[in-house]
């Protein structure tokens, strides 16, 4: 999982050129250049933060804007992009125009979709949200001379407005009926209570302060920190404000039901989120019934291992087992860092065999901050960026290391680091002859269909070296259409949280405190469990289909540069390029 806090798919896809970049390959249609050019700019203007990514200085001055006012203004501009795009004439369905179209067309639809529904009253979520901006702003700010140094002190000094805003966003939702459910409040309300407990001096805003670059004479550095700690304190009043917030007006006003079906419009609201992560038109019954055809077809592969592995006994059993032996378990946070370390360095050396273009960007492996590790997943990933000098991180949650298997590091380092998260988003980044708004794509269905197909390449580079990590691979993928399952039974179908906590007790491996933390993200972030496995099929699907049609001539390598080299797009639009690589490859060979 890509751990992005506060943005939302829509908004990923869009940043400024890296500074030194090659200018982007031009559209054929100069009108649709200018208007991916006027798209780019006006994204860049509301979504400051994606544009400091690539360097943008003036955008490490602010912070996004979520008001009201902000919001009108931004879906005025993007109504008048769309019926620019729709009035052109139609383009040449093979060529980069129509990708280019296809892609934007998706993305307006999402993001005007977003506001129309007014998103922005449920800005928080048991995984992600507003609350865990400042957290993120400390880790991936890096400051290289006085004038980031400068850029940060604003954005220090803009996060009490910040929160103000975003609490009236919030208010705004309890005033229309639009709120999390009680669970999701609490898992929000804990994380926020010891975010606001840390003093001042010790917390993580304060460390890129605290590493300055020795360019800046010492008693610069000294007036900077005092500053940086002063504006800190003021902000934790705000924290504290938060706290108050949720207890005395948030929490009261709580929905009842877990289904995002049953708040004010919300039929159309899940329905719009089912479609913008999976980038289909499936309906909710339909992703719910390939769940539940999934399931069945991994439970049968998992009971394979269990006979191979020498088990004796059933499959509950060997749950009971695999989840309790200590020999699957290390005792130290330090060792479970090690472990996924070693296995991701492991990866390494087996990646030019299936890959003709690897990324320039390295990752770290590093801990999930301990304030937030009780409710965050096993592991996600940062994005780094090669404009900032800031590498990808590989972020591990060291808590509960009775629950965290190493049967199943294999799976998540595969997905979350090489050849998943980290290798598809750094090579993207580097695509710096493609738009803006193709080269920082955030689809749900690619990336993450991209980051679970990696997983099931671990078999295929003979990564899996017993049979408890086959079973292990085989728990994670069974993980992943439950969530079919879960999501839609939760959402659509209004199911209770032991219904739908019953698919993966009763066929994963999964510690106890995983499947809780999982289950409360599904309620609180409806339809974006279901990215997933809908990309790994498609993925799938369109392997065996070039595999089929070329034969000897398929080439692995070939197929994922194919694949990942212009970038993440919706569902419909790489099968339409896939295709087209196909025809090439079989009319050159």
């Amino acid at each position: 999982m890509i751990r992005l806090v506060l943005l939302s798919a829509a908004a990923l896809a869009l940043t400024a050129p890296a500074a030194g970049a090659k200018p982007a390959s031009a559209p054929a249609s100069p009108v649709l250049a200018r208007i991916i050019a006027d798209y780019d700019a006006l994204e860049r203007r509301f979504h400051p933060d994606i544009a400091a990514q690539d360097g943008d200085r003036e955008a490490l001055s602010r912070l996004e804007d979520d008001s009201p006012a902000a919001l009108a203004l931004l879906r005025c501009g993007l109504e008048g992009v769309r019926a620019r795009l729709e009035a052109l004439p139609p383009s040449d369905p093979l060529s980069e125009d129509a990708v280019n179209r296809g892609y934007l067309a998706f993305q307006l639809g999402t993001e005007l979709t977003g506001l129309a529904l007014d998103t922005a009253r449920i800005n928080f979520d048991a995984y992600s949200g507003f609350h865990l901006r400042p957290q993120e702003l400390g880790r991936q700010t890096h400051i290289r001379d006085r004038a980031d140094a400068d850029a940060y002190l604003q954005r220090l000094a803009a996060l009490p407005h910040f929160y103000d805003v975003e609490i009236g966003n919030a208010r705004r939702g309890i005033a229309s009926g639009f709120t999390q459910p009680a669970p999701t409040v609490q898992v929000v309300l804990a994380i926020a209570r010891k975010q606001a407990a840390i003093p001042a001096a010790d917390d993580g805003l304060m460390a890129p302060l605290n590493d300055l670059p020795p360019s800046i004479p010492p008693g610069e550095q000294a007036r900077l920190k005092a500053e940086g700690l002063r504006r800190v304190q003021a902000f934790k009043s705000s924290e504290t404000a938060l706290v108050a917030f949720l207890e005395r007006d948030y929490a009261p006003h709580a929905r009842a039901s877990l289904a995002a079906r049953d708040l004010p419009g919300g039929e159309a609201y899940y329905r719009a989120q089912v479609a913008e992560h999976t980038t289909t038109d499936l309906t909710p019954d339909q992703i719910h019934q390939i769940g539940l055809d999934e399931v069945k077809r991994i439970r049968a592969a998992m009971e394979a291992e269990i006979e191979a592995s020498g088990f004796k006994g059933d499959f509950k059993a060997f749950q009971a087992f695999l989840r309790t032996d200590p020999r699957f378990y290390v005792t130290s946070r330090q060792a479970l860092l090690e472990k996924s370390a070693l296995f991701a360095k492991t990866v390494d050396d087996k990646l030019p065999h299936e890959f003709g273009r690897l990324p320039r960007l390295p990752f770290a492996v590093r801990e999930i901050p301990r304030e937030s590790e009780e409710s965050a997943t096993t592991a996600y990933y940062e994005p780094g960026s090669p404009a900032l000098g800031v590498a990808g991180g590989y972020e591990v949650n060291t808590s509960h290391l009775d629950q965290r298997p190493l049967y199943e590091i294999p799976s998540l380092s595969l997905h979350e680091s090489q050849p998943g998260h980290h290798l598809q988003i750094a090579l993207q980044q580097e695509r710096t002859d493609l738009p803006a708004f193709r080269r920082h794509g955030g689809l749900t269905a690619f990336v993450e269909g991209w980051a679970l197909y990696s997983e099931q390449l671990g078999d295929e580079m003979g990564l899996y070296r017993t049979p408890y990590e086959r079973f292990g691979h085989l728990s994670y993928e069974m993980w992943r259409a439950c969530r079919l399952v879960a999501d839609t039974g939760i959402h659509w179908l209004r199911w209770s949280r032991e219904e739908a906590r019953a698919c993966f007790t009763d066929n994963t491996a999964l510690a106890p405190k995983n499947i809780e933390v999982e289950l409360d993200r599904y309620i609180s972030w409806p339809g974006q469990a279901l990215g997933y496995k809908i990309g790994e099929l498609k993925i799938m699907q369109l392997r065996r289909r070039a595999e089929a049609a070329l034969g000897a001539r398929f080439d692995v390598r070939a197929f994922h540069d194919a694949v990942l080299l212009d970038g993440p797009v919706p569902l419909d639009l790489l099968e339409r390029r896939i295709d087209a690589w196909i025809a090439a490859r079989k009319s050159t060979g």
